[in-house]
């Protein structure tokens, strides 16, 4: 898979994508993590990338030259299934919406600043909106990094045990159920007698049972 980002801050990536997952997907050529900048791609000599709004009002605007140059020379060179503005007034992200931008090949990620991008930018070349959330940040770079690390940790090879993201929480609308380690015991709390039987039927009840339970008392909009 790969994944284009363009941003103004291209230096916000450097450590996010060189641990854990993210870092061991792209050694083995699961997921191709590029970052672009955007200033690289601005016509005037200052290389800047926003002016101020038509009509008025607080706050730059992300101009649409830079972006429609960088976006075009992509579109180019590859097909992209998804090209998405990390924007609050997009699609709230669910695990579904992961579970699917994970099977495409390519996608571009647009990272905004200031007030927003130019109108005109989104409907010449934006597929898709989302948002992680009903809050406002001060750039989409930690957005984009929160969707790349979601989508590729469900790549098939990614995590070792390939079923171990079949079981987290949202994936069937339920939240994960309780887990425990060693010590059986500790300080007097004890781990549930059921999950040291080796029945795994009973197991797998049990925590059918406590997914439930737990989505009930904290997240009941789920089961709606």
């Amino acid at each position: 898979m790969r994944i284009d980002i363009i941003t103004i801050f291209p230096n916000f990536f450097n450590s996010f994508f060189e641990y854990s997952i993210l870092k061991r997907a792209q050694e083995f050529n699961k997921a191709s993590i590029n970052i672009h900048n955007l200033r690289d791609y601005s016509a005037n000599n200052q290389k800047s990338v926003d002016d101020y709004q038509f009509g008025g009002g607080a706050g730059m605007v992300m101009t649409i030259q830079p972006i429609d140059n960088l976006i075009t020379r992509l579109k180019s060179e590859r097909q992209y299934e998804e090209i998405i503005y990390l924007s609050p007034d997009g699609d709230q992200l669910t695990q579904q919406i992961c579970n699917t931008l994970s099977t495409y090949e390519n996608i571009i990620l647009l990272c905004g600043h200031y007030k927003g991008i130019d109108q005109r930018a989104r409907d010449l070349h934006i597929t898709r909106d989302i948002s992680i959330g009903d809050f406002v940040l001060t750039g989409g770079e930690a957005a984009a990094a929160i969707l790349t690390d979601a989508i590729v940790r469900l790549i098939p090879g990614v995590i070792n045990n390939e079923t171990s993201a079949l079981t987290d929480s949202f994936q069937d609308n339920l939240l994960a159920p309780p887990i425990y380690t060693r010590p059986s015991e500790y300080k007097g709390m004890k781990v549930p007698k059921i999950l040291l039987s080796g029945n795994q039927k009973l197991i797998s009840e049990w925590k059918e049972q406590e997914s439930l339970k737990k989505t009930k008392e904290k997240r009941p909009d789920l089961l709606e």
